[in-house]
Order: C-alpha cells, then sequence, then structure tokens
C-alpha cells in the first residue's frame, strides 16, 4: 500500500490537501461532498485548480471502519487511478494498492 497523500477534515465534510505519484504532483486538492444524484451516483467530487478529475464514494470496509473510495481520471492518464481515503493514527490519508493479477 502506497502513501499517495494526507487529507484535512473541514467542518463541512470536505477534505484538503495534495496528492504525489512519481507522475502526478497536486498540491491544492480539494474533496467536496455532494448530493447525490442516484443510487450509484459519488459522494464527493474531486477538485484540483478548478478542474473535476474524480469521484468518490462512502464506503464501510470488513473490519467496520469508514472510508472513501476514490477514482481520479485525467486525459494524461494511462488509465483512471483507484485509491481509498482512509483515517490512520488520526490522519486521514491517501492510500493506493495495485490490484492483485487474476490467476484463471
Amino acid at each position: 500500500m502506497a502513501t499517495l497523500g494526507t487529507f484535512t477534515l473541514h467542518a463541512d465534510g470536505s477534505f484538503t490537501g495534495s496528492i504525489r505519484t512519481l507522475s502526478l504532483n497536486v498540491k491544492s486538492v480539494t474533496i467536496r461532498p455532494v448530493e447525490k444524484t442516484g443510487e450509484r451516483g459519488p459522494d464527493y467530487r474531486v477538485f484540483a485548480v478548478g478542474y473535476e478529475f474524480g469521484a468518490g464514494w462512502k464506503k464501510t470496509s470488513k473490519d467496520e471502519k469508514e472510508y472513501v473510495s476514490l477514482k481520479f481520471d485525467d486525459i494524461g492518464f494511462a488509465d483512471a487511478i483507484n485509491a481509498a481515503l482512509v483515517q490512520i493514527d488520526g490522519v486521514h490519508t491517501l492510500v493506493w494498492s495495485r490490484p492483485q493479477a487474476r490467476n484463471d
């Protein structure tokens, strides 16, 4: 599991922070709660420099911890990036892990 960034939770339910990978360095990211437009609609939208580049869904882990499942996409990405915003030791941390290869 790789850490992509850390975020601060605000009273309005939004998060602000940064995302950094080998090819991505976004210093001002906002994850804003939105009103759901349908059963599968996102709970959050992700913005950077006024540009929307992702969405998030509230989830609960098997051990009943709440987190936000995020999907980032941009024309410059080869594929969308899936990550999770989790609380680790009181810090909201954006983590990513490479999906396991299937052996069918």
